[in-house]
C-alpha cells in the first residue's frame, strides 16, 4: 500500500481489513455482495423490509450493531411505502446489484487511489484524516467517492472513536431512523435526492475528481501562513473595499461566474444533511452528495478553520427550504473542468457562532467572525506570492528587523510592508485567478441566530482583505436588508477601505452592546447622509 501513514490513519474509519499491506473485505462481506450484485433472483432482496435486513446482516459480519429497528422501518417506509411499485422495482433489481458490484471494487478503488496520489501546492493529496489545526488537501476521485457513498448507504463505516475525533455520523442509517420517527415530507425528499444519486452513477459513474481542503490560520506568526489577524491587523488596513452586487432574488449555488460559493456551515461539516436537518448547508448536500464523503475524514472546526470543497457535481434540482423542501427531478451539471479534472464549482465552509445573541456585539465575537471568513476566502496560492514580495521587501530594507517585536512601532512598520505588498500582488496575480470572487448571503443567520447586517459587512472585509474581487450577495428578500444596496454604494461611494468599514462596524458594534444603540447598523449609519451630498444625490431612493 502506497502512502502508507495516510493509509493507516483513515484505515480505522473504513470498513475494511488490512492483510500484506493489502486492504480486503472480510469473506463473508463479499459472499453477501456478490449475492446482492447478482439481483433479487439470487439475493431474494426485493422489498425494503429485506434490503435492511441485508444491510444488518452485512454489518454484523463487520462486527458492528444490526440497524436500529427505527432505521430497519425507516428503510422499509420508503422502498415499500414511498417509493413507487415500479421505481422500487428497478431500484432492487438494477441499482443495488450496481452499487453492489462497486462495493466489491473498493479496495481496488483505493489501490489505484494511493498509487496515484500526488501532491498539489506542495501537500499530499492521498485519503487520510485531515485532522484539526493540519492544514491539507485530499484529492478523491468520483468513482471512488462513490464506492465510500454506498458504504454509507449500506451503513457499513465502523462507529467506534468517531466521536472522540470529532468526527460527524456519516452511515445514512440516522437518515431513515429519523424519517420513520418523525415522518416529515421534506425528510422523504432528502432521501429522494440521494436515491437519484445512486441511480444516476449507476448509469455512467462520473470520471472526474473532487479536492477537499482544510484551511488554517496558524494562531502563532509563521513565514509561510498568515497568522490568526488581532484587531489592529483589521483596523490599520488600507486595502480597497472589494465590489458588491446585491441579488434580492436567486441561489447561490446557481449564480453563473467563477465564484467561492459560501456553505453556511456546522463547525461539524454536513450539519443535520444525515438526521433532520433541511437547511442552507443540508440542501447543498442534498443536491451535491459527493459533499456527504468529507464528513468520512474532516473533524469539526476550530475557530481559525474552514474547509473548501472543489468539484462535486450538483444532480438535483429543488424547491422550497426547510419543511417545504422538495426534490425535483435531475439536475444537468454542465459546469467546466479545470486541470485536475475538478468541476469548476468551489464550496467553502465556514461556520458561524450559533446563538450568538447580543455577545455578537463583542469585539472578540467580531473578530472571529471576520477571521473566520477571512480564513474561508483566503487564496493560498495568492498568499505565497504576498509572502515572498514581503519577505523580498522587508530582507532589503530591515524596516522592522531592528525594533522590538511587540513595539507599536514594528507592528506598524510590518503593516505597511504588508499592505504594499497586498497591493503589489493584486497588479501581479494570474488574470484567471482574478476573476473568482465570492457567491453568498445571510451566514449564520436564521436558525444561527446572527445578525444579517452585521454579517453582510463582515463577509465584505474578509472578501476584501483577500483581494477576492467582487461578492456576489443574495439577501432572499429578507427584511433587513432591503437598505443594503444603498448603504454599499454609499461606502463605496465614499472610497473607504477596509480598515475604516472595521472602526465604524467596531463603533457601532460597541454602542450595541453597550445599549447606547437599539438599532440595526444600516439604521444607525444612513442618518449621517445628507440629500445635498453630491455622491447620494445619483444614488438609488434618493431625492
Amino acid at each position: 500500500m502506497e502512502n502508507r501513514e495516510d493509509f493507516l490513519s483513515i484505515l480505522p474509519y473504513l470498513p475494511l481489513i488490512l492483510r500484506s499491506s493489502a486492504v480486503f473485505w472480510p469473506p463473508s462481506v463479499v459472499e453477501a455482495l456478490k449475492s446482492l450484485s447478482k439481483g433479487p433472483s439470487h439475493s431474494n432482496v426485493n422489498s425494503g423490509q429485506l434490503f435492511a435486513l441485508a444491510v444488518s446482516d452485512l454489518r454484523s459480519s463487520l462486527g458492528e450493531y444490526t440497524l436500529f429497528p427505527s432505521a430497519s422501518l425507516g428503510f422499509s417506509l420508503f422502498f415499500d411505502d414511498l417509493m413507487s411499485k415500479d421505481e422500487a422495482g428497478k431500484w432492487f433489481t438494477d441499482v443495488v446489484p450496481r452499487l453492489s458490484d462497486l462495493l466489491l471494487r473498493l479496495p481496488e478503488l483505493l489501490e489505484t487511489h494511493y498509487q496515484n496520489a500526488g501532491s498539489f501546492c506542495g501537500m499530499e493529496t492521498g485519503l487520510r484524516l485531515l485532522e484539526s489545526q493540519q492544514p491539507g488537501i485530499v484529492l478523491l476521485s468520483q468513482e471512488l467517492i462513490a464506492a465510500l457513498l454506498v458504504c454509507a448507504l449500506f451503513c457499513l463505516f465502523p462507529t467506534t472513536n468517531r466521536r472522540a475525533e470529532h468526527l460527524p455520523p456519516i452511515n445514512f442509517d440516522n437518515l431513515f431512523a429519523c424519517l420513520y420517527e418523525c415522518y416529515d415530507v421534506n425528510q422523504e425528499h432528502k432521501i429522494k435526492c440521494l436515491v437519484h444519486y445512486f441511480e444516476t452513477i449507476c448509469l455512467t459513474i462520473p470520471l472526474g475528481n473532487v479536492s477537499f481542503e482544510r484551511k488554517v490560520l496558524p494562531l502563532k506568526n509563521s513565514r509561510s501562513h498568515i497568522a490568526y489577524p488581532e484587531p489592529d491587523f483589521w483596523s490599520k488596513s488600507t486595502v480597497s473595499l472589494c465590489q458588491f452586487k446585491v441579488h434580492n432574488s436567486g441561489l447561490i449555488e446557481d449564480q453563473s461566474v467563477e465564484a467561492l460559493e459560501v456553505d453556511f456551515a456546522n463547525k461539524y461539516i454536513g450539519g443535520g444533511a444525515l438526521s433532520r436537518g433541511c437547511v442552507q448547508e443540508e440542501i447543498r448536500f442534498l443536491i451535491n452528495p459527493e459533499l456527504i464523503v468529507s464528513m468520512l475524514f474532516l473533524p469539526s472546526m476550530a475557530d481559525n478553520e474552514a474547509i473548501e470543497i472543489v468539484g462535486a457535481q450538483r444532480f438535483s434540482n429543488y424547491s422550497g427550504y426547510a419543511k417545504s423542501f422538495r426534490f425535483c427531478g435531475h439536475h444537468e451539471d454542465n459546469k467546466s473542468v479545470d486541470a485536475m479534472g475538478r468541476r469548476k464549482t468551489r464550496i467553502i465552509a465556514i461556520d458561524a457562532l450559533c446563538s450568538p445573541g447580543k455577545r455578537q456585539y463583542r469585539l472578540d465575537c467580531l473578530l472571529r467572525e471576520t477571521n473566520k471568513a477571512f480564513c474561508g476566502f483566503l487564496d493560498q496560492q495568492k498568499h505565497q506570492l504576498h509572502q515572498n514580495l514581503f519577505h523580498e521587501s522587508k530582507n532589503s530594507t530591515s524596516t522592522t528587523e531592528d525594533l522590538p517585536a511587540s513595539s507599536p512601532a514594528h507592528e506598524q512598520s510590518r503593516h505597511n510592508l504588508e499592505t504594499q505588498n497586498i497591493k503589489s500582488q493584486s497588479d501581479q496575480r494570474p488574470s484567471h485567478d482574478a476573476k473568482i470572487g465570492i457567491a453568498t448571503g445571510n451566514w449564520g443567520c436564521g436558525a444561527f441566530g446572527g445578525d444579517p447586517e452585521i454579517k453582510a459587512v463582515i463577509q465584505w472585509l474578509a472578501a476584501s482583505q483577500t483581494l477576492r474581487p467582487f461578492i456576489l450577495y443574495y439577501t432572499f428578500s429578507i427584511e433587513p436588508l432591503q437598505k443594503l444596496e444603498l448603504v454599499v454604494q454609499w461606502i463605496l461611494a465614499h472610497g473607504w477601505s477596509v480598515g475604516e468599514l472595521w472602526s465604524v462596524l467596531v463603533e457601532y458594534s460597541t454602542q450595541r452592546g453597550n445599549g447606547e444603540a437599539r438599532v440595526g447598523f444600516f439604521k444607525w449609519l444612513l442618518p449621517s447622509l445628507h440629500v445635498d451630498d453630491p455622491m447620494v444625490l445619483d444614488m438609488p431612493g434618493t431625492m
